[in-house]
C-alpha cells in the first residue's frame, strides 16, 4: 500500500507502463484481502504525476464526470505526447566560484578569458615562482633587480650614485 501511495512518474517508462504498473499493485493488493476502490485507484495515478501535469490535474478535478482507469490513462498518454510535442525542458544551472580576483589589464594587455586551455596547477605554481626570481630591470630570470647589472649601469650612465636597496620609482 505504501508503494501505491508514494509512487511518482518520473518519465523514465511511458505513461502506459506507470499506469499498468499502478494498477498491478492494486490488483496484488486485492489479492491478499485490500480492495482498491477505482476512484482510489485513478486519485493515486492524479497524485503520481509530476507538476508538468498539473493543468491536466486542474481540468480533471473541474468536469462533472469521473473517468476510470482505462479513460484516464488514455488521456494521460495523450498529455504526455502533447507536452513532448509541446517541448517541456528544465535547465539547472551550476556556477563555481573563480580562485582568482579578476584585475585591472595592465597597458597595452588584453582583458577578457585566454583563449589557450587553463594552465594545470604545478605549472601555473613554477611560473609565479619563476616571475618571483625575474630581474625588473632588465626582465632576466636568475638575479633580482638590486643585483642587476645593466640598472647598476644606468646608474651611472645619468651620474647618478647607485644605491641597490632603494627602490626606484
Amino acid at each position: 500500500m505504501a508503494k501505491l501511495t508514494t509512487m511518482k512518474f518520473d518519465g523514465t517508462c511511458g505513461m502506459h507502463e506507470h499506469i499498468l504498473e499502478m494498477t498491478n499493485i492494486a490488483a496484488k493488493l486485492k489479492a491478499l484481502g485490500m480492495d482498491v476502490n477505482e476512484s482510489f485507484l485513478v486519485q493515486f495515478i492524479l497524485n503520481s504525476l509530476p507538476p508538468q501535469f498539473g493543468s491536466f490535474q486542474i481540468h480533471y478535478n473541474t468536469i462533472k464526470d469521473k473517468w476510470n482507469v482505462n479513460e484516464l490513462t488514455s488521456m494521460l498518454v495523450q498529455e504526455e505526447t502533447r507536452l513532448k510535442q509541446q517541448g517541456y525542458h528544465s535547465v539547472n544551472l551550476v556556477s563555481h566560484r573563480a580562485k582568482k580576483k579578476w584585475k585591472k589589464p595592465r597597458k597595452g594587455m588584453k582583458s577578457g578569458p585566454s583563449k589557450g586551455k587553463e594552465p594545470h596547477h604545478d605549472t601555473e605554481v613554477h611560473k609565479k615562482k619563476q616571475n618571483k626570481d625575474r630581474c625588473h630591470f632588465c626582465k632576466k630570470l636568475g638575479h633580482y633587480q638590486k643585483d642587476c647589472h645593466k640598472r647598476k649601469a644606468w646608474f651611472e650612465k645619468k651620474g647618478i650614485p647607485y644605491n641597490p636597496d632603494a627602490r626606484s620609482k
